[in-house]
């Protein structure tokens, strides 16, 4: 099969030759343009928290560990600018954790080359990994899907979200939203999760 970079060389070399006929040709049957359709996806922090779980809150393209969304949230609450978060994840703003150890919901096939939007088909993988991946497949890209973690053994400290707003229940109360919103939405689908798992 031919390289990509191959495909373009031979596009060159028919308009070189003055044959942008060709040229079309040769691009419409060995690279072919196929636009990717925008899907809206939506899973519910009950499912996202589910599949953390699942996964052991590993990034299943990486093999690092990830960490609870409500977590990071508290932290930019209990410790604020020197634990930074931007609404809209201005880079230049939030804290590099939030790219690098949030936990997101990935399609190993993407939709747009014929994956499911099913549990079947997703993977937990870092906000980082997951805009990298994008709309490409663990081949294209010369990754490696790796196994499930173990929520035994890491579980994003989830449970240490559950026991430090335990002993500080005024956190919450004094948090602004929608920082108070989000963190007590994690925090329930966190218990439920845990519950479920003992």
């Amino acid at each position: 099969m031919d390289s990509n970079a191959g495909v373009l060389s031979d596009v060159c070399v028919a308009l070189r030759d003055g044959d942008s006929r060709s040229a079309k040709a040769i691009l419409r049957e060995r690279y072919p343009f196929v636009p990717v359709e925008k899907i809206v996806r939506r899973y519910s922090e009950r499912q996202s928290m589910d599949l953390f779980m699942r996964d052991g809150f590993i990034d299943r393209y990486t093999g690092d560990r990830l960490v609870n969304p409500g977590v990071l949230r508290l932290l930019h609450v209990v410790l604020g600018d020197d634990f930074p978060a931007h609404a809209n994840w201005k880079v230049s703003k939030t804290h590099p954790a939030f790219w690098e150890l949030f936990p997101t919901v990935d399609h190993l096939v993407p939709l747009s080359r014929g994956g499911r939007d099913d549990e079947s088909n997703w993977v937990t993988a870092s906000m980082l990994s997951n805009q990298a991946k994008a709309q490409w497949s663990v081949d294209d890209l010369g990754w490696e899907l790796h196994p499930r973690g173990d929520v035994e053994e890491w579980d994003g400290l989830s449970r240490c979200l559950v026991d430090y707003l335990a002993a500080n229940p005024t956190v919450l109360d004094e948090a602004a939203e929608p920082h108070r919103g989000y963190i007590r939405r994690w925090l329930r689908v966190t218990k439920a999760a845990l519950e479920a798992e003992d």
